[in-house]
């Protein structure tokens, strides 16, 4: 079924595009939580006419994240965890901790853009990337260090 996204998702595209979904999923899901529309021809007309203001709203937003990639090349965050042998975590460090440490530092950013492969059980220095926009990631330094 194709469908007109009314606002951004990473799974599928940016508001305005027109994706081809499974009827399932766009009638159960996608159509009534009003994430997409059905690409019928009065709806393409519709987001034909909106057109140059989504457009200008994605190079705000992407110049937004351009901004925050900057601001976020100099970030290095400071994490104490219990450590136990081998320097090995007795818990591990994960987007969500990453995230409440960016926010005490002033930096507003959804723990669901922070991307790690797997929670860090381990001290030392690790590299740990945030989607901030589709084309736009930026990437932050995380020191975890054991507590005294």
């Amino acid at each position: 079924m194709k469908i007109i996204l009314r606002q951004d998702m990473d799974a599928l595209g940016l508001e305005g595009d027109t994706v081809e979904v499974a009827n399932g999923y766009a009638r159960n899901y996608l159509i009534p939580k009003g994430i997409a529309l059905e690409a019928n021809i009065q709806n393409v007309k519709l987001f034909e006419t909106q057109r140059k203001k989504i457009d200008i709203k994605r190079v705000k937003a992407k110049e937004e994240a351009e901004k925050i990639k900057e601001k976020l090349a100099d970030v290095m965050i400071t994490i104490s965890q219990k450590a136990g042998d081998e320097d090995k975590l007795y818990g591990s460090v994960t987007n969500m901790d990453i995230a409440a440490h960016l926010e005490k530092q002033g930096i507003l950013i959804d723990r669901k853009k922070i991307s790690m492969d797997k929670p860090i059980k381990t001290l030392g220095e690790f590299e740990v990337s945030i989607r901030l926009y589709p084309e736009v990631t930026g990437s932050i330094k995380v020191a975890v260090v054991p507590e005294k």
